[in-house]
């Protein structure tokens, strides 16, 4: 009887994978160029799709294999991949179960049409565009804690989505720590005279060349183009339809340089984990990354431990200039290093340095747990994100676009998944420091353009493995440590330090 409950269930995980794949290229084209009057038509077939899979993932059928495959006699006859099968899916199951498929349905229709009246309001920098569907977006995410129930805070309920057993009070003596080390540093980096030039990188660069530059750049990290795409989006991403189709978008400024390149790197690291998890995987449900920290942990690998480092640009600084042959004539590689890696307060997340980037994080992390916590309203958060931004970062934003509307997540309901970004750079140079400790030619490989030792070594360590291991899992068995987040200031002091002349 368990061997035909364990079919049953596998059956059932293939069809909800299925779904998975036909909503992933619906919202892969929303993103990408569906016309916008086609936009409320889209968004009633992206709900209906999604119901059906919310209801194979929360019914009865799938249930009773549950329970009867969860026994204890039964699990332990299960394989390593089947127990963690049943673990993700109970977790999802006993979460999902609690919401009425009604409520679901009208969540996924608010939130497909939600996305895009931000990027009209984004563009007219106009919150009060988005201001309503905002409101009812937070609104369904607050009924959805309740049937949950909450876990410690109600954004800890959030929290836990997205990076499983974080909390706020662990996330505040994180960011605490970083903040305590690195607004010394910044305010240090501001009083330096030693500052790079960065008038070359805001020249005019064609968008056909930019699009060339990042194609080869993904290559050369070993993106694999035959099982993925480029293609613009507003606000660049990764989606996963399946191990073959891994796909991953950018955007182009036509007076900015890096925006694409690092933007590129960034979500290629994103899809180089998705690539190169075990085959084994697939059909499984565990054939995705363990958590959004440890997914963010090889996007920020990627964009700026490897591409903003300068072994990266001595090998590859000759190519950009074949690219752009008259752009940098006159710029040394030491130059376009220490530009790439500027380190100011910004108002932009997206944009900002390595230095600073936490700090964009911490604001709307803090703004999140106001508004599920406390109580912020949605209408307040514009002056609320203003104040902050004065306040951490001593800039304010000049209008909504540059300010509250800069980024997609909040449309589509992602509350918590802002803190997975350090949680990321944390994660990120803990892999660093081991990974030099093991691969000691580490500097070598990338100034002479052999990323596959680093690809693999990402690939045996942390690829491979899926969902199969949890991110505290992974992070023990790569580094022998949990959470630390000594590794990213040493490593941000030395370079940084290095970039300014301070000693």
């Amino acid at each position: 009887m368990s061997q035909q409950k364990l079919a049953a269930f596998k059956e059932i995980v293939q069809k909800i994978n299925h779904y998975h794949e036909a909503l992933s290229v619906l919202f892969w084209d929303l993103r990408t160029g569906a016309p916008k009057k086609g936009v409320e038509g889209r968004s009633e077939v992206i709900g209906m799709l999604s119901t059906e899979q919310f209801n194979l993932s929360t019914s009865d059928q799938l249930g009773e294999c549950l329970d009867q495959l969860s026994e204890t006699s039964v699990f332990e006859g299960l394989s390593n991949v089947e127990q963690r099968m049943v673990t993700e899916y109970k977790k999802d199951y006993d979460r999902n179960k609690k919401i009425p498929v009604d409520l679901f349905k009208e969540n996924v229709i608010l939130t497909s049409q939600s996305e895009s009246v931000w990027e009209e309001a984004k563009e007219k920098s106009d919150f009060s565009l988005f201001q309503p569907y905002l409101e009812k977006v937070v609104q369904f995410k607050k009924q959805f804690i309740e049937y949950w129930g909450v876990k410690g805070t109600p954004y800890d309920t959030l929290l836990d989505i997205y990076e499983p057993d974080i909390t706020a009070k662990q996330l505040d003596q994180v960011f605490g720590s970083l903040r305590e080390k690195l607004v010394p540093l910044v305010a240090q980096i501001g009083e330096s005279s030693n500052k790079p030039n960065t008038s070359f990188l805001h020249q005019s660069f064609s968008e056909e060349k930019q699009r060339e530059f990042s194609l080869f750049i993904l290559e050369e990290i070993g993106y694999d183009l035959g099982a993925g795409r480029l293609d613009k989006a507003v606000h660049p991403f990764m989606i996963d339809l399946n191990l073959r189709d891994i796909r991953i978008t950018t955007n182009y400024y036509p007076n900015d340089i890096t925006f694409s390149l690092f933007s590129s790197l960034h979500e290629g690291g994103h899809a180089l984990y998705e690539q190169n998890i075990s085959p084994d995987l697939i059909g499984t449900g565990l054939c995705t990354g363990a958590s959004m920290g440890i997914h963010e942990s090889q996007s920020r690998f990627w964009e700026n431990m490897i591409g903003r480092s300068l072994p990266f640009w001595k090998r590859y600084y000759n190519h950009l200039n074949e690219v752009f042959p008259q752009a940098f004539s006159d710029v040394s590689v030491e130059d376009f290093y220490r530009g790439t890696n500027e380190a100011k307060p910004s108002l932009i997340r997206i944009e900002a340095d390595e230095l600073t980037y936490n700090l964009h994080v911490m604001i709307r992390y803090e703004l999140e747990k106001a508004l599920f916590n406390e109580d912020l309203k949605v209408a307040d958060l514009p002056q609320a994100w203003n104040e902050k931004y004065t306040e951490y970062l001593g800039v304010t934003p000049s209008h909504d676009g540059e300010g509250v509307l800069q980024d997609v997540h909040w449309s589509g309901g992602d509350f918590g998944y802002f803190p997975s970004y350090s949680l990321g750079n944390i994660y990120a140079a803990q892999f660093m420091n081991t990974i030099q400790k093991q691969l000691p030619d580490f500097d070598t490989y990338v100034e002479n353009g052999n990323l596959q030792p680093i690809k693999q070594w990402l690939t045996e360590n942390i690829y491979q493995y899926g969902k199969l291991l949890t991110p505290a899992e992974i992070l023990k068995q790569v580094t022998e440590e949990d959470i630390n987040p000594n590794y990213l200031i040493q490593y941000l002091e030395t370079k940084f330090k290095g970039i300014y002349g301070i000693n």
